[in-house]
């Protein structure tokens, strides 16, 4: 008569598999009998990422994916594998994940040099925690750094481990760049040469949105006005948002200037009057210190009005800190630094991870890694990439 069709999604758990190479070696027999020179002739087998170990490129970029894509930390998967009937020590996976860094260290410094040719970028910094430190005690704090590119271009995340918050970092990481970088109010990045900051308008609206919505203080009506200049500029953004840069230029510099040329007149006005100590003397005292930096996106079309775009860059290593709370040591932190850069730079060009992680460890091993053209190949924005490793869309 007819059929009826129903349609569910089934999950495939994961299985673990042993694989073994086999390479066939050959001789002359002939030369032997002769007893003349006997060649010996081994078949080509492709280099293992790390030679002499269990761990194969599916392994390494599954433990990888789990731990950075996913939140997963080394002493859960352990247990994870003891379940798929497998014992392997999180000291071997650890172990795993610093060598399989070192293999991706090699594009993360060609993403480093490609990052630092653009024209805008976007930085943040949060803590982390590193228990072997030489000299320092282990609840120390420690940073890692987040540079990233803008709206334009292939995307770039590139992390960056260091021990202190202190200026030199951005200087030392940003060396050769030139152009616009968006940032924070954090004084750390005030003096790296050749850069014109760009402020945020997010952590200058969050200063009035938070006492408004406290809905407990005196200030909340003289809040809510600071509130809705800054809701202003962020309505014109809206309305603008798929236009060209050339477009986004002109309408700024006629509309949100207005509305920042009445906005400055307004902070100037309130700060006679307001205790600069108290909530809201800090969210205008804010506005007013950085208010040439936070003027700054009406210089190209192309900036951004906030740092919004960094600050969601950052955030899975915030999620994972919170699973894996620390690194052990600064080795291990750095190898962390490289796999989410890689991780995060394949997400914003819609790449797969764990399939990308695996076709560069089955690769890397195997090419000129002097070669930058090859190296380019591999980069997660090449037309040169496995069907597989692409996001269907």
């Amino acid at each position: 008569m007819s059929t009826e069709e129903r349609t569910e999604i089934v999950v495939i758990p994961p299985k673990v598999k042993i694989k073994k190479h086999i390479r066939h070696i050959v001789s002359c027999r002939l030369c032997e009998k002769s007893e003349i020179r006997t060649p010996i002739i081994k078949a080509n087998m492709p280099y293992p990422a790390i030679p002499g170990s269990l761990a194969s490129s599916s392994l390494i970029a599954y433990i990888m994916d789990q731990k950075y894509t996913n939140g997963l930390p080394l002493y859960r998967q352990e247990k994870q594998f003891e379940r798929l009937g497998i014992f392997l020590p999180r000291q071997n996976l650890s172990n795993w994940v610093i060598k399989g860094a070192a293999w991706l260290e090699i594009l993360y410094n060609r993403m480093h040099k490609l990052l630092l040719q653009k024209d805008i970028l976007h930085a943040d910094e949060t803590t982390t925690q590193v228990l072997k430190e030489n000299g320092r005690e282990a609840k120390s704090k420690s940073y890692m750094w987040l540079y990233r590119t803008g709206s334009e271009g292939k995307a770039i995340v590139l992390y960056d481990y260091q021990t202190t918050r202190a200026g030199k970092h951005p200087e030392e990481f940003l060396e050769g760049f030139k152009g616009y970088l968006q940032v924070d109010a954090y004084t750390g990045y005030h003096n790296i040469p050749n850069v014109i900051l760009v402020g945020c308008w997010a952590h200058a609206r969050r200063g009035f949105a938070e006492i408004v919505k406290a809905l407990s203080s005196d200030d909340v009506s003289i809040a809510k006005e600071g509130l809705t200049f800054c809701n202003q500029l962020y309505s014109i953004e809206h309305k603008i948002m798929d236009l060209t840069p050339e477009e986004k230029y002109e309408i700024r510099n006629n509309d949100s200037r207005e509305i920042l040329d009445d906005f400055l007149v307004w902070l100037k006005n309130q700060a006679e009057e307001i205790l600069p100590n108290c909530k809201l003397g800090k969210a205008i005292k804010y506005c007013l210190n950085q208010w040439d930096n936070l003027g700054r996106y009406l210089l190209d079309g192309r900036l951004e009005i906030d740092n919004n775009r960094a600050e969601r860059s950052i955030k899975p290593f915030v999620i994972g800190r919170k699973n894996w709370l620390f690194s052990n040591t600064p080795k291990g932190a750095k190898s962390s630094a490289i796999i989410y850069s890689v991780i995060e730079t394949a997400k914003e060009n819609n790449i797969k991870p764990i399939e990308y992680l695996t076709y560069l460890f089955d690769r890397l091993p195997n090419v000129d890694l002097n070669d930058e053209q090859i190296l380019d190949t591999l980069l997660p924005w090449s037309d040169e990439l496995p069907e597989n490793c692409k996001l269907n869309t």
